[in-house]
C-alpha cells in the first residue's frame, strides 16, 4: 500500500511493482542493498513489494532471503535515479549486492558464505529466465494503459497482476532460505536485532523527530519531483493537487512504526524458535510461509483497517493525478516505460553480462 510520502512514480510505480526502494536509501547505500527477504530493512516502508517505487523512507522489504524479487524492483528504481545503464549493470551484479546486504545483517560464517553465494547465483539465474520476460511484457502493456484515464479500482488492481510473480519468487527462494535459517547461530540472530536497533534509530531521527509542518513540506516536494520524473513538468494546478492529497493522507507514521516493530519482533521470535527446536526443513518452510502471511495481512486488526484505508486513498490519489495529465505528459511517461522495457529485454537470457557491462560508463 502506498503511504503519504510514497506516492508517485504514479503509474510508473504501479507498473513497476509495488516495492520500492526510496531514493535516500538508494543514494546512501549506492543502490546495492535493498534486496530482501527475511530481515526487513525497516528504513523502507512496507507492504512489501510493489507500489510506486522509491518511497522516501516509508517502505519495508523483508530481509535476508525471503523476498529476493525485490532486487528487480530495486533495479527498476535505480533506473529512475541514474539511468538505464545502472539498471543493467545492477541486475548483472545483483547476486553479489544481495549477498553483501544480507551479510550486513547476519555476518555469515565461512560455510554459510559459500552456500549463500551459490544459492543467490541459482536464484537469479532462475529469475532472469522466468520472470524478466513477464516484467517486460507488463511494462509494454503499461505503455498503452498510461495513455488512457484510469480508475482507482484499476490502479489497485495492478497489485493482482504482480502478486503471482511475487509468490512464485518467494516459493523458489524458500528452500534455500529455510536451509540458511536453520544454520543461524544465536549470535547471528542477535546481530539481526542489533541491525534492527540501528535502523530504528535512523527511522526515528528521520520520521518521528522534528516538526510536522517541515516533514509535510519535504514530503510534498519529494512527491512532486517523482511525478515530474515520470510525466515531465507539472503545472501549478497539478502541484497544488499533489499538495492537497499529500496533506489529507491518512498516513500515520506512529501506526506504521508500531507495525514495523511488530514485524521485527515476529521475525526474531521465529528465528529463535527454529533455532531452539532444531527444526526440520519442512517446519522451517512452514514457519517462514506463516511469517510472510503476517506481512501480507497483519494480525493487528487496527493496522489492517488502517492499511486498507491508506491503500484505497493512495490508489485514488494516483488515478486522480494521472487523469489530470496532458497528452505531452503521458507521452513522456510512455517513453519512460518503453526505456525500462528495453532495458529489461536486454537482460533476458542470451545477452552476455560482459556485453552489458561494457556499455556501463
Amino acid at each position: 500500500m502506498l503511504h503519504r510520502a510514497n506516492l508517485p512514480c504514479t503509474l510508473a510505480g504501479a507498473a513497476k511493482w509495488r516495492v520500492q526502494i526510496h531514493s535516500k536509501m538508494v543514494r546512501r547505500r549506492h543502490a546495492a542493498i535493498h534486496i530482501g527477504t527475511l530481515v526487513q530493512d525497516e528504513s523502507l516502508q512496507a507492504n512489501y513489494l510493489l507500489i510506486p517505487a522509491e518511497i522516501s523512507g516509508d517502505m519495508v522489504m523483508t530481509g535476508p532471503f525471503l523476498k529476493l524479487p525485490i532486487v528487480v524492483v530495486l533495479v527498476l528504481v535505480l533506473s529512475t535515479l541514474a539511468g538505464c545503464s545502472i539498471l543493467r549493470f545492477g541486475y548483472n551484479q545483483a547476486d553479489h549486492l544481495t549477498y553483501w546486504w544480507i551479510d550486513r545483517f547476519v555476518d555469515f560464517n565461512d560455510a554459510q558464505k559459500s552456500r549463500a553465494r551459490a544459492a543467490l547465483v541459482q536464484w537469479f539465474s532462475w529469475h532472469r529466465r522466468t520472470h524478466l520476460p513477464g516484467y517486460a511484457t507488463l511494462l509494454a502493456r503499461s505503455q498503452s494503459l498510461v495513455l488512457e484515464d484510469i480508475t482507482a479500482e484499476r490502479t489497485c488492481g495492478l497489485w493482482n497482476d504482480l502478486r503471482g510473480y511475487m509468490d512464485s519468487a518467494f516459493e523458489r527462494a524458500l528452500p534455500m532460505t529455510a536451509e540458511m535459517v536453520l544454520t543461524l547461530a544465536p549470535q547471528q540472530i542477535q546481530n539481526i536485532e542489533r541491525r534492527y536497533a540501528k535502523i530504528n534509530e535512523e527511522f526515528r531521527d528521520e520520521h518521528l523527530e522534528g516538526d510536522e509542518p517541515r516533514r509535510l513540506k519535504k514530503s510534498i516536494k519529494r512527491t512532486v519531483e517523482r511525478v515530474e520524473f515520470f510525466y515531465g513538468d507539472l503545472d501549478k494546478a497539478q502541484q497544488a493537487l499533489i499538495a492537497q492529497w499529500v496533506t489529507r493522507s491518512p498516513y500515520e507514521v506512529n501506526i506504521w512504526n508500531a507495525e514495523r516493530h511488530r514485524r521485527q519482533q515476529d521475525l526474531v521470535q521465529v528465528l529463535r524458535r527454529l533455532n531452539a527446536e532444531n527444526s526440520t526443513q519442512d517446519k522451517a518452510q512452514m514457519a517462514l510461509r506463516a511469517y510472510l502471511e503476517r506481512i501480507y495481512s497483519s494480525p493487528n486488526d487496527n493496522y489492517r483497517k488502517y492499511a486498507e484505508q491508506l491503500w484505497v486513498y493512495n490508489c485514488a490519489f494516483v488515478a486522480n493525478l494521472h487523469n489530470t495529465t496532458t497528452a505531452m505528459q503521458r507521452k513522456h511517461a510512455v517513453k519512460k516505460l518503453k526505456d525500462w522495457e528495453s532495458e529489461i529485454r536486454a537482460l533476458l537470457p542470451g545477452i552476455e553480462p560482459a556485453q552489458l557491462e561494457a556499455s556501463f560508463p
